[in-house]
């Protein structure tokens, strides 16, 4: 995740943040903070490094475990950056053009406000991926072509220069309950939405809870999932499932004849009690400035070890003359 907000949301606890804690038992796992890629719109120097240090706060409070795997900052292991170099060397423009999600962000912003990192960000992401030499990589499926462009890469890179880079799969994860803004509830939560639509991880319970109330639902006073017609009570049953682990239809159930104020209420209380928990440890953690970084740079040691290593079998492949 890219650290461009001082709090994660409750979409990203639920979408990657709970599988990726499953993920690390079964797997060995790097985790990565990617604030090269944050670079590639403007960002206030010292709001990123703030942000970079919460957003590590937050993994970490969640679950992640660094005894168990690299969780580190991405420009910390200057191994990212010069391979996306000599990957952007193999890359086609057409290629390059053709990534949807550029198309998708030059076409609001417009083109000439668009940076060359922006065009060249899935590279730089493919280089992220083929450093750790992974079999899989878990992916939801609006990175599934950033995924293929990997795969292309790596396949050309393997063919021209033999064999260097592993070709990964994606690990298409488990869908999990998609979460909508409160507002909007027809557009995902988003840290670019609108605040008030958004569960923030780091918000006060107070003000959580006060989001939860004011979120939009429908006049009709009916308890029910129906995403197309009632899609702001159907967007908080499907919050409450998500943090409760009950079904949508036991709690509809449940909630059988009362009003969308207990609805609210009884999902403001699931919420909290899964979010209010890992606020406080990761206030904990960014009250202690220097073991967070001490964290960060043990990730950051075991992440280099083997990027150091691949991108050192790139240089000799590609005939750069080795440092004496």
């Amino acid at each position: 995740m890219q650290p461009s907000a001082d709090s994660l949301h409750l979409g990203n606890y639920l979408g990657a943040l709970t599988n990726w804690v499953k993920m690390q038992d079964e797997f060995n796992a790097y985790y990565m903070i990617v604030d090269l890629h944050a670079i590639t719109v403007p960002q206030d120097p010292k709001q990123l490094r703030d942000n970079t240090r919460r957003t590590a706060a937050q993994y970490l409070a969640a679950g992640i475990d660094p005894e168990k795997s690299a969780l580190f900052v991405q420009s910390h292991v200057p191994a990212h950056a010069q391979l996306a170099w000599v990957m952007n060397c193999i890359t086609g423009f057409g290629e390059a053009s053709r990534m949807t999600q550029f198309k998708d962000k030059s076409q609001k912003a417009g083109t000439d406000s668009a940076s060359v990192g922006l065009f060249t960000y899935p590279i730089l992401q493919a280089a992220d991926i083929l450093l750790y030499q992974p079999k899989k990589v878990p992916v939801g499926e609006d990175q599934r072509q950033h995924l293929e462009l990997t795969r292309d890469l790596a396949m050309r890179f393997n063919t021209r220069f033999g064999q260097t880079f592993t070709v990964p799969e994606a690990h298409i994860l488990k869908e999990t309950a998609k979460i909508f803004d409160l507002q909007n509830p027809t557009a995902k939560m988003s840290k670019s939405n609108e605040a008030k639509g958004t569960i923030n991880i780091m918000d006060d319970s107070a003000k959580t809870a006060k989001k939860i109330k004011s979120a939009v639902t429908d006049l009709d006073g009916d308890i029910s999932f129906d995403p197309e017609n009632k899609p702001g009570v159907s967007n908080l049953l499907g919050i409450y499932s998500a943090v409760s682990g009950n079904s949508i239809e036991k709690l509809v159930s449940e909630l059988s004849g009362k009003g969308y104020g207990d609805l609210k209420t009884s999902v403001s209380d699931a919420v909290l009690s899964v979010i209010e928990p890992i606020r406080q440890r990761a206030e904990e953690l960014l009250a202690d400035e220097a073991e967070l970084d001490r964290l960060l740079g043990l990730g950051a040691d075991r992440a280099s070890a083997q990027a150091e290593q691949t991108l050192a079998a790139v240089y000799e492949k590609i005939g750069f003359l080795p440092r004496k």
